[in-house]
């Protein structure tokens, strides 16, 4: 019986949550709405195609949400990628877990190219197995899509398997999947918000201090 991870991303592996909520605020506020981060943070871990029309009323698909969604990447790329960086012990746990023959795959709502420079702010691409992004879901989370991709590229069977997230929305797309989740609070979310997960932990440093005794090493 094999067994594997699927990690979330943001608030997760990187401590991105904030500059997220507030690219997209600036954003907004760019394009005439009065959105401030603060109403942004709680509604990441979402994909812009439910983020952007709950703030606004405005569809991702339509020209007016392209045209959003790419001002805010490009903002983001050059403004706030640049100072983020990995929590502590992201690298040693992914290590930890290769070594002991874990598949390792992601499951995030950013794209395919923010995904790549947010690993290569995770310091892990070269230990995954295979990576999914938005890009490989008709829906983002909380729908199960990413998830249920990530379990298609890790080989293994959705028993096999455990997420790694930040957010309740992480918490509710492993379920409908399926997949067991332990939740970290380093996204920001309480332990009363993570609840469904199987364990919850300060971070991936402290899953990776209590790693013997997690869910993943006694499956």
């Amino acid at each position: 019986m094999g067994r594997g991870v699927i990690f979330d991303v943001d608030g997760t592996l990187v401590d991105s949550n904030r500059a997220h909520a507030e690219s997209w605020a600036e954003t907004l506020t760019k394009f005439g709405h009065a959105v401030s981060a603060d109403e942004v943070q709680p509604l990441i871990g979402m994909g812009g195609d439910k983020l952007l029309p709950k703030l606004t009323g405005v569809d991702i698909e339509s020209d007016r949400g392209k045209k959003y969604a790419e001002y805010r990447t490009q903002l983001f790329f050059r403004e706030y990628l640049p100072h983020l960086r990995a929590f502590p012990g992201v690298r040693k746990l992914a290590e930890r877990l290769r070594d002991d023959g874990v598949v390792l795959v992601t499951a995030t709502s950013a794209s395919e190219e923010e995904l790549e420079k947010l690993l290569s702010v995770a310091g892990i691409k070269e230990l995954l197995t295979d990576t999914t992004s938005a890009d490989d879901a008709e829906n983002s989370k909380p729908d199960p899509d990413i998830v249920h991709a990530a379990i298609r590229r890790s080989g293994l069977r959705s028993a096999e398997l455990i997420m790694i997230g930040d957010t309740p929305y992480d918490v509710e797309a492993a379920t409908r999947a399926g997949v067991r989740i332990i939740a970290v609070r380093s996204g920001g979310w309480d332990d009363r918000s993570l609840a469904g997960s199987t364990a919850i932990y300060s971070d991936v440093e402290g899953l990776l201090t209590g790693y013997e005794i997690s869910p993943i090493f006694k499956g």
